[in-house]
């Protein structure tokens, strides 16, 4: 058994170092592109007369860069992906759980989807890499247990005992539980979501084998992360910073009447996320009606590449123009202005920090929350199931951080800002999180692997 486990840990020093690279193209892309939109800002200002530049023009150049970045996410999918589509979770469930389908596993896929993950999530849709990532892992994990490709014509000798149905799933869910790991940095979460989400065949052998593949993955991202950020190496490699990745630091002490809200938040976040499924699955019924009428293969492509277009310019016309016409730059990569913008055009990272943060009871108020509430939930709705290679955990956390940071500021507004450790726990940043947890599991129908990466995440 000893190439079993040797295969395993390839597999998830693989996904490690592909998680890896993700997050790093994505952050170097961030910033290259509010690079772009600041130089331009400031020759504006050199040579317009108002304060602040051409707002309008500063507009059209954040929108050039982030279309450009949305064409090529989506031609990635629509042109060199086989299924002319992009695939990812469900159609992994239904091939672990004996369906057939044909080019999951092709490499023009893996191409397609690493290419769409990447470019969609830098150009500011409202979507994250974790779909893909699970998608991605698993293609490591047939591609390095197989090694073979009929698209690429090759057949390697070795770890040949593995090329059947059973050893490929088994694979397969390892390197899917190992793109979760990845992540979220969280091995025994990405082992619960594969046992409770992905895979229905299981045995306690395959189980550690699989924990022992995300143990890999996540060590391998920790470890290349420790030391670079956006391709610039920081020094200090292998010395993982604790403030780095402990959101919530200091210990809270609790209260019982912490429970009252907290159920409350829960189901808050179960009806919106019935609400979020259900209002998808009439959009995604609507946009396959609409595409299935094109009857020119090219046309229906090119439709569909339009739609994601479209997304963008509703974003970054809610964020620009919609109560948001009056903004300045002060600092890289970030608009200081309503405190709704603000949340809506920082990377869902970024904003989720943001919006956890501990102390900040006053920071955002109900009208900046609600206004970024309503139009993230709509528009991260309209995203998924559009031609570009997505994932919805960033969305979800996103929304249910927002709703959480509401019921934190309602308690905040009846009771007033705690100053003893008894009312500590009203902490607006304590409820994102809470939120954040409950709309994820409400969209998902997760429990037990959710819990264990939330507080992975958080601790």
């Amino acid at each position: 058994e000893w190439d079993r486990w040797l295969l395993m840990g390839l597999i998830g020093t693989a996904v490690g170092v592909l998680g890896f690279l993700i997050h790093q193209i994505i952050d170097s892309l961030i910033k290259l592109k509010w690079d772009l939109v600041e130089n331009y800002l400031q020759v504006s200002k050199r040579k317009s007369e108002l304060p602040d530049g051409n707002i309008h023009m500063t507009w059209l150049c954040a929108l050039g860069s982030g279309l450009a970045m949305v064409v090529l996410s989506s031609g990635s999918v629509l042109f060199i992906c086989p299924t002319d589509s992009p695939p990812g979770l469900p159609e992994i469930i239904g091939y672990l759980n004996g369906t057939a389908i044909q080019h999951l596993f092709n490499i023009k896929t893996f191409l397609g989807t690493f290419v769409s993950c990447v470019l969609a999530v830098a150009s500011g849709l409202f979507c994250g890499p974790e779909g893909p990532m699970i998608h991605v892992g698993a293609l490591l994990g047939c591609g390095l247990s197989q090694l073979q490709s009929d698209t690429l014509g090759i057949r390697f000798p070795i770890f040949s005992r593995f090329r059947n149905s059973a050893d490929k799933r088994s694979f397969i869910t390892a390197g899917a539980g190992a793109g979760i790991a990845s992540v979220f940095r969280a091995p025994i979460g990405g082992l619960l979501f594969t046992l409770e989400e992905v895979s229905s065949f299981w045995d306690i052998r395959l189980a550690w084998q699989t924990f022992f593949c995300c143990l890999m993955a996540t060590f391998t991202t920790d470890l290349l992360s420790s030391s670079f950020y956006g391709f610039v190496y920081r020094g200090h490699f292998g010395f993982f910073e604790a403030e780095r990745r402990i959101v919530f630091w200091n210990l809270l002490d609790m209260n019982i009447l912490a429970f009252i809200p907290t159920i409350l938040l829960g189901m808050l976040g179960g009806l919106l996320g019935a609400l979020f499924v259900s209002l998808n699955i009439k959009i995604n019924k609507l946009r396959m009606q609409f595409f299935n009428s094109i009857p020119k293969l090219f046309l229906r492509k090119t439709s569909k590449m339009l739609e994601t277009v479209l997304i963008l310019v509703n974003l970054l016309q809610t964020v620009f123009f919609q109560g948001i016409l009056f903004m300045f730059f002060t600092s890289p990569h970030l608009f200081l202005c309503v405190a709704a913008a603000a949340l809506l055009v920082e990377s869902g990272k970024q904003g989720i920090a943001y919006l956890f943060k501990r102390g900040t009871h006053e920071e955002f108020g109900y009208t900046s929350l609600c206004t970024a509430l309503a139009f993230y939930f709509v528009l991260s709705c309209w995203t998924a199931g559009s031609a570009v290679a997505s994932g919805l955990v960033i969305p979800m956390l996103y929304t249910g951080a927002l709703c959480g940071r509401i019921i934190g500021l309602i308690l905040v507004s009846i009771f007033g800002v705690p100053t003893d450790e008894y009312g500590a726990w009203m902490d607006p940043g304590l409820f994102a999180a809470i939120g954040a947890a409950s709309f994820f599991s409400g969209v998902s129908r997760l429990t037990i692997s959710l819990t264990v990466i939330m507080v992975s995440t958080f601790s």
